[in-house]
């Protein structure tokens, strides 16, 4: 099951993406305003079941605008460095940091699928990376590593695009590009979490114009997902929709000689085996 949350004339709406187009869910669920809030009540599984019982589809494919899957997460954490490969490209001479590098983004940088990210007049080096999200699903914190998938709740998809010169503009950080509005994507749509076999070692591809760019398997991650969560819960408290976005393969566009900037009519695609594709345009803001 697929659960997404839309744009309808101007309305936000959240249900199940089925094979024929949309299903719209909130009205069948009034209590809740969206998907985050579905979530914390632990609900997913209700409305994905009830999206199964008959009901018929409300809106084509075309007619909707694609949101991010959950609009209001708490916090959205971001993982660097979590592939061999890519940590072998900072040439540091450590073959794996011995903790994870993590940084915070906020979700008025990302937009849905289908809609195109943003290139901004201050620079043109908007680059790509393509990764898993995981969404919390029950909150805790110092959470132990052995029970850690228990509380995922979805994994969604993310090209978590940055402006790569004014990630240097300071000393220790790189929020500043990495929250450029609009530049980065996630969705199309949340995959409900059963079991760990769908992160624990899946295929993970980047496409720019349909050339393969990034390429690996969660498998390989420095650092997996129950890892990451039971580090991040150890200093602060995760909670029902937050979200962790769990690193990139290398192959992004700065590593290339010359660098392979993103430019307006590029379409990039990041898709993972069970996930799905999430695929954007690029424009200039």
């Amino acid at each position: 099951m697929r659960l997404a949350t839309v744009r309808i004339h101007g309305r936000q709406a959240w249900g199940a993406v089925v094979e024929d187009g949309f299903v719209d869910l909130s009205g069948a669920f009034p209590h809740w305003a969206g998907l985050r809030q579905v979530i914390e009540s632990g609900a997913l599984a209700q409305v994905a079941a009830s999206a199964l019982q008959g009901r018929a589809v409300t809106h084509g494919f075309g007619s909707f605008a694609w949101e991010i899957p959950v609009t209001d997460p708490g916090k959205i954490i971001c993982v660097g460095v979590n592939y061999p490969d890519r940590n072998a490209e900072y040439r540091d001479g450590q073959e794996a940091p011995p903790n994870p590098s993590l940084f915070i983004r906020f979700a008025q940088s990302f937009v849905g699928h289908e809609v195109p990210l943003l290139r901004p007049p201050e620079s043109a080096q908007l680059d790509y990376e393509g990764e898993i999200a995981v969404v919390i699903g029950k909150a805790g914190r110092r959470i132990p590593e052995a029970a850690a998938l228990g509380h995922v709740a979805a994994l969604t998809l993310c090209n978590e695009g940055t402006i790569r010169d004014w990630v240097r503009h300071g000393k220790f950080n790189v929020t500043q590009g990495k929250n450029w509005d609009g530049s980065g994507a996630m969705g199309p749509w949340l995959v409900p979490f059963t079991n760990a076999a769908q992160i624990a070692d899946v295929g993970l591809e980047t496409r720019v114009n349909g050339e393969v760019r990034q390429k690996d398997r969660t498998g390989r991650m420095i650092f997996p997902v129950a890892r990451l969560i039971a580090y991040i819960s150890t200093f602060m408290t995760l909670s029902a929709g937050d979200i962790i976005v769990t690193g990139t393969p290398t192959g992004a566009g700065a590593r290339f000689d010359p660098p392979k900037w993103l430019v307006p009519g590029d379409v990039v695609e990041v898709e993972a085996e069970g996930l799905g594709v999430l695929r954007n345009g690029v424009r200039d803001e």
